[in-house]
């Protein structure tokens, strides 16, 4: 028996691209998002009540990798991107069924005209992601103290993140500049490069489209460096 599942949202966040979205919601507090309810879900009657909650639960599609298919088994990045595992084994992207879900936390409701958004913290979705579901966080059986994380029983380390006296001058000239550099100190942090690229000499110049930025970075040891901001 075949399925069908129509979209009640859509996400707006900073990241316009998959690379270097944070594998984990939270990863990068400073980029905020918001969920604008679609069709029939858009109204304030759907979200009745939903701010008792501090957190949500978001499920969505992986829409740029459902052409792509799945396999049973995949290279995850905290294992170095060379160990392979079941895909049931991981939160990798190429799934039978394309679903994802993140625990974010909720900040509020707001209308605007007809239009219905949730307020949300830091999300890892790209921006235009379908959001097919949301439940709230329920924090007595949510939350257990005593699981096991497996491979990725720890956040990962982080690097320092360093700005050229040009990509400052561009930053300062935005509006939301002290913002978006927060952003963008989180974001590079987590090192988004392939995990095969990490611990080797890499000479490369890397570019990630945040926001209305193309923001160019270099990786060092232990630091990155943001090299020039481009507005688009």
């Amino acid at each position: 028996m075949n399925y069908s599942i129509e979209p009640i949202g859509v996400i707006h966040s900073p990241y316009k691209e998959k690379f270097a979205v944070p594998r984990q919601p939270r990863l990068a507090p400073s980029a905020t998002a918001r969920v604008e309810l679609t069709g029939e879900a858009n109204t304030p009657e759907a979200v009745r009540g939903i701010e008792q909650f501090s957190h949500l639960w978001l499920l969505f599609l992986f829409d740029k990798n459902l052409e792509a298919g799945w396999r049973p088994t995949v290279r995850p990045p905290r294992l170095g991107g060379n160990e392979r595992v079941g895909v049931f084994a991981s939160r990798a992207t190429f799934r039978p069924n394309g679903i994802g879900m993140s625990a974010v936390e909720l900040r509020g409701v707001t209308q605007q005209g007809a239009q219905t958004y949730l307020e949300l913290g830091s999300v890892d979705l790209v921006d235009g992601t379908p959001i097919v579901d949301i439940k709230p966080y329920i924090p007595y059986s949510d939350s257990i103290p005593t699981a096991e994380g497996g491979f990725a029983e720890h956040a990962p380390q982080t690097k320092a993140v360093l700005f050229s006296i040009s990509a400052q001058q561009q930053l300062h000239k935005h509006p939301q500049g002290s913002h978006m550099e927060a952003v963008i100190k989180e974001v590079l942090g987590q090192d988004p490069r392939p995990a095969y690229k990490k611990g080797k000499a890499d000479k490369k110049e890397y570019a990630v489209h945040l926001f209305d930025l193309n923001v160019k970075f270099t990786v060092n040891n232990d630091s990155m460096t943001v090299t020039a901001i481009d507005l688009f």
